[in-house]
């Protein structure tokens, strides 16, 4: 078994850690967490496996609907990061980020209170924060290499797309992945208020669904017994820590303040009841189909 000291690290974020695999890539979910883009000094326990879990169980449920660059989470992961890791296809990267909103929140909440818009998209007047919208809205926006991502409209998703018609289909798939997975988490007992794709190109030009799906670091995820518009939500996603680092007085600059422990108790168990929520599966399975020798069929 290769260890993961003998490859290549060709990118590290503040999640996860992309090595070299010749014609493939290993990517690691790490159990670092981000607020405001600045990772916080102490992890999460278990938050990469969760990661890697929610998005495996997306991707194995979705395939029908578009291809995905996961080809396996046991074959070729090394040993110390089996559950974290994922081989994953080498893929030419699409320049902006996908995101789908059936709720409005967080930063559309924002530019609809400023504008009655997101994205350039009219939205109905009166809406309270955290009304579900008529319909889900495609809001995309670029990818920063440093500080923030911007929203834009879609005639500038076009022009760093540089093709209109694989933009609509971006689009049209986008809303379609956020359908489906809305649909299954809501018989859940979870509401996905918005949430955040990243697509690419494979070697023969098809788009291809990349990085995470429906996590709770790409995605709002709302309790629904506990639902209701014209206030802000409890939820199951990283916002929880958010709320908490707002609460410190923390200017939002790096350094990032250090965890409490029961900050990391509280978020861990938020992680892990997202994924047994949404998978209807106890997270130590995925554990034992990672860690503990079961061949992927055999699960």
């Amino acid at each position: 078994m290769v260890a993961i000291e003998d490859l290549a690290l060709v990118a590290s974020g503040k999640v996860r850690d992309i090595y070299d695999l010749g014609d493939e890539l290993l990517l690691v979910a790490s159990d670092r967490i981000s607020t405001y883009d600045v990772v916080h000094p102490n992890p999460i326990p278990d938050k990469g496996s969760v990661l890697t879990a929610i998005s495996t169980f997306w991707f194995e449920q979705t395939g029908a609907l578009i291809p995905n660059h996961m080809i396996s989470v046991t074959d070729g992961v090394p040993e110390g990061v089996r559950g974290r890791g994922m081989v994953v296809k080498k893929l030419r990267m699409l320049p902006v980020e996908a995101i789908v909103r059936g709720y409005i929140t967080g930063s559309g909440w924002k530019d609809y209170q400023q504008t009655g818009s997101v994205s350039g998209i009219q939205l109905p007047d009166g809406l309270q924060e955290s009304d579900q919208l008529p319909e889900p809205i495609f809001t995309p926006s670029t990818k920063a290499d440093t500080g923030h991502d911007e929203s834009i409209d879609f005639d500038a998703a076009v022009e760093l797309v540089g093709d209109p018609e694989l933009t609509e289909r971006l689009r049209d798939v986008s809303v379609a992945l956020y359908q489906f997975a809305a649909s299954h988490a809501r018989g859940r007992g979870i509401i996905l208020a918005d949430t955040k794709f990243e697509f690419g190109l494979d070697g023969d030009g098809n788009l291809t669904l990349a990085d995470e799906f429906c996590t709770p670091d790409s995605s709002r995820f709302w309790p629904a017994e506990t639902y209701a518009p014209g206030r802000g939500q409890p939820s199951f996603d990283k916002q929880f820590v958010r709320d908490w680092a707002a609460g410190t007085g923390w200017d939002k600059a790096p350094p990032a303040p250090a965890l409490p422990p029961d900050v990391v108790a509280r978020t861990r168990e938020k992680y892990i009841e997202a994924y047994e929520r949404i998978t209807g599966t106890p997270f130590a399975d995925w554990l034992a189909r990672t860690r503990g020798g079961l061949e992927e069929s055999e699960v």
